[in-house]
């Protein structure tokens, strides 16, 4: 009977052998390159991963190395006791318990793989238990990808495992993040929702997010309403050009915009005059009144202006061409601040968009369904919505969903600014 063959190999070529595994070889054309079976390979960088070089230790016999090329050393004779194919096993394997801590290392990553496929599936099923164990229902994305590149498993698996387990736990448990979620933000849409779950922990692609709202009937359902005018363009005043029309604000204080609209009280209309910095969507100035006079587009400025500091020269107001905004005494305002008018082309709402999109949201998410007593009432909540919710909490799509507040506090780091427009370089030809 002939004896089996053993090859042993130096640590420095297996050393090598992990190295180019790290590289990012193919694991298959490195093994038949070596002359060593794959699993051999991933035995190697799994031992080198939790010891580094000394865990890297001598199999076969004794004194003998593979050398440069990884030869092989032939026989059994004179083997000792401990050593040879087994050796490479952790204690965990040989029958002895697994060296106890209070870390993720002890716990887990010291238990044996295991060579058949059985041994194998019980030792990924004790590390899935752990990383759940440490984590939330879901867990943070980042969280368990650290996690499962330390124990040397796909996270891919981890995610199939969990749902595989336990499905119905895994989807009652998103379905009533989203329910509360929808619920606290009542016109929120999918998109939002899905960017507060993420929030949360929960790694939910929009799709599922929108399927789960559309079954529950949380989806937001909005109806267009009477609107009465609030711009008239039919007036005597110079309209100033369009400054803004291609002007991309990189800080605060650059760019502004205006405009004006109604709101519904039981028995009245009243109106809501408000101005946005165009750089973070923030609210810097609003009023209200029961009239459309020029007194209220310019307290909103009164309130805009008292709230920032301007540098003359460097910022642009724009408006549409409303007799509130052209006229003498509001055009006056801006001069004395060192602010530029800018006002809409004709017939082009698109010139002054974001400003309607603020109106849409407000009308969408305070406005619709809600009965203001008089103006008082409305003021105080459509106040309280700017400034507790508008500007502090609400995530904007345009913003990378951050807050108007949040923006300004943490712009983005790779923001290029352009020259700023002084009172000498710019001119306004009448």
């Amino acid at each position: 009977m002939s004896k089996q063959e053993v090859r042993s190999f130096s640590r420095e070529f297996k050393l090598r052998a992990v190295q180019r595994m790290e590289a990012g070889e193919n694991v298959s054309a490195l093994a038949r390159e070596l002359s060593v079976k794959r699993v051999m390979l991933y035995r190697w960088r799994d031992a080198w991963r939790l010891g580094g070089v000394e865990a890297l230790r001598l199999k076969g016999r004794q004194g003998r190395s593979a050398g440069d090329g990884g030869g092989a050393g032939r026989g059994r004779q004179g083997q000792q006791p401990g050593r040879g194919p087994l050796a490479d096993r952790p204690a965990a394997a040989q029958g002895r318990p697994a060296a106890a801590g209070p870390g993720f290392f002890q716990a887990s990553l010291a238990a044996f793989r295991g060579v058949t496929p059985a041994e194998r599936s019980a030792w990924r099923d004790g590390v899935f238990a752990k990383i759940q164990a440490m984590t939330r229902p879901q867990g943070e994305a980042r969280q368990i990808e650290r996690l499962c590149a330390v124990a040397g498993v796909a996270r891919a698996s981890y995610y199939r495992h969990w749902a595989a387990s336990a499905p119905k736990a895994e989807e009652s448990e998103l379905r009533d993040l989203v329910q509360r979620l929808a619920l606290a933000h009542r016109f929120y849409g999918y998109r939002r929702i899905t960017e507060l779950v993420r929030r949360e922990g929960w790694w939910a692609n929009r799709k599922r997010v929108a399927r789960i709202m559309r079954e529950d009937n949380l989806l937001c359902l909005r109806r267009p309403v009477f609107k009465p005018a609030t711009t008239d363009a039919r007036h005597a005043w110079f309209v100033w050009p369009n400054l803004a029309r291609h002007l991309a604000p990189m800080d605060v204080n650059q760019l502004w915009v205006a405009d004006i609209t109604y709101v519904r009280l039981s028995e009245a209309f009243v109106f809501l005059a408000v101005i946005l910095d165009a750089f973070s969507r923030k609210v810097v100035g609003w009023a209200m009144a029961d009239h459309l006079k020029a007194s209220l587009a310019i307290e909103a400025l009164q309130m805009a202006l008292a709230s920032r500091t301007v540098v003359a020269g460097s910022l642009v107001h724009h408006s549409d061409r409303g007799v509130q905004y052209a006229c003498g005494d509001y055009v006056a305002r801006l001069e004395a601040a060192g602010v530029l008018p800018s006002m809409s082309r004709a017939g082009c709402p698109y010139d002054n968009a974001m400003a309607e999109s603020f109106m849409k949201t407000l009308k969408a998410e305070e406005v619709d369904g809600r009965l203001y007593r008089d103006l008082n009432h409305a003021s105080a909540e459509i106040g309280k919505f700017i400034d507790t919710i508008y500007n502090r909490q609400r995530l904007h799509s345009a913003l990378d969903y951050l807050s108007p507040e949040e923006f300004e506090t943490n712009p983005p780091k790779l923001w290029t600014a352009i020259p700023r427009p002084t009172a000498t370089t710019t001119t306004v030809t009448i």
